[in-house]
């Protein structure tokens, strides 16, 4: 019976699974309550008994709200979800192997990123909303595992967020047990336009730094930031705005460049994720991307935290085209 009660059909599966890609949360949710006793069955066959269950199901419910709308098969929604299911034990028993978990639900062939999905259906402001509601600990592990590009692996999040794997881990299942609480407490609340704060967010990016190509960073950080900017990286305050203009004139007389790659934008928390161009004479000058992680206060950015890429190892690199 596919895992659903009642005996529901193919057909019903369908008409919630096209309801909720185009944005109707209260048919993603009965499609998750529907085929969750088969979603529970694949995490207890993997996993045994235990509290882990629960957070397999909630990382997977995160996972088809973002991902709903890349279903090719409505009909199969139900072997979706077990999949989904399957591929975050698989990351679960991979972690407590100690290596690196990656989720591997396979992307659309186009490579669509997920906040672009996010972007693409109603669902994206709901979703917004609910990440609003959490704190600023918790919120900030899930927007980088979530919606970053570069900063997604729990090794990655630690080093951006300057705390130990593990509160890694434990933030970020709490997130999901409150995030879930949340999405269900704002499902019928009127959200804000997420597109049009990123889209917002983008031209602030390369704003920013074409005012700092002219010489006028100083003008925008007094425009846009608090007086009493802190500017740090790995968790330790490195300075205020004085040292923030500083480091933006060395790169720039060194003849390193940014160039804007991926930015998330909500309310209270910006990512800007930047490739960094190096001159050609000194082309190990600077790692090959950075994070500009800012949270705002009163709509003035009043922390920025910079997490710098790791530099692949050579033998990585792929062959020139």
């Amino acid at each position: 019976m596919n895992g659903i009660p009642g005996g529901a059909g193919p057909g019903e599966d369908a008409a919630l699974t096209r309801a909720a890609q185009a944005g109707d949360v209260s048919a993603l949710a009965l499609l998750l309550e529907r085929h969750r006793p088969g979603m529970r069955a694949v995490a207890l066959s993997l996993l045994g008994p235990g509290t882990d269950v629960d957070d397999v199901l909630q990382e997977a419910a995160l996972v088809a709200l973002r991902r709903i709308v890349d279903v090719r098969d409505p009909e199969a929604v139900g072997a979706w979800l077990r999949m989904v299911v399957r591929n975050s034990c698989r990351t679960l028993l991979r972690a407590s192997q100690r290596v690196e978990p990656m989720e591997d639900v396979p992307l659309p062939p186009d490579q669509v990123t997920p906040e672009q999905v996010l972007q693409s259906h109603a669902l994206r402001d709901w979703i917004w909303e609910a990440v609003e509601t959490l704190s600023p600990a918790l919120r900030l592990p899930v927007v980088l595992r979530y919606f970053s590009t570069g900063i997604t692996s729990y090794r990655e999040i630690a080093e951006a967020c300057a705390v130990p794997v593990g509160t890694v881990r434990s933030r970020l299942s709490q997130a999901r047990a409150t995030l879930a609480q949340a999405l269900t407490a704002t499902a019928a609340t009127a959200h804000e336009d997420a597109i049009r704060r990123t889209r917002a967010s983008w031209l602030e990016a390369h704003d920013t730094l074409a005012a700092a190509e002219r010489g006028e960073f100083g003008k925008v950080v007094k425009d846009r930031y608090s007086a009493d900017v802190a500017l740090l990286t790995g968790g330790e305050r490195l300075g205020g705005a004085g040292l923030l203009m500083a480091g933006m004139d060395s790169d720039l007389s060194a003849g390193v460049r940014q160039r804007p790659v991926h930015v998330v934008a909500g309310r209270s928390l910006v990512v800007w994720e930047m490739e960094l161009i190096n001159p050609t004479d000194d082309p190990d000058h600077c790692p090959p991307g950075v994070a500009w992680i800012m949270t705002l206060d009163g709509g003035r950015f009043d922390r920025v935290s910079l997490h710098h890429a790791s530099r692949p190892q050579a033998e990585s690199v792929p062959p020139a085209a």
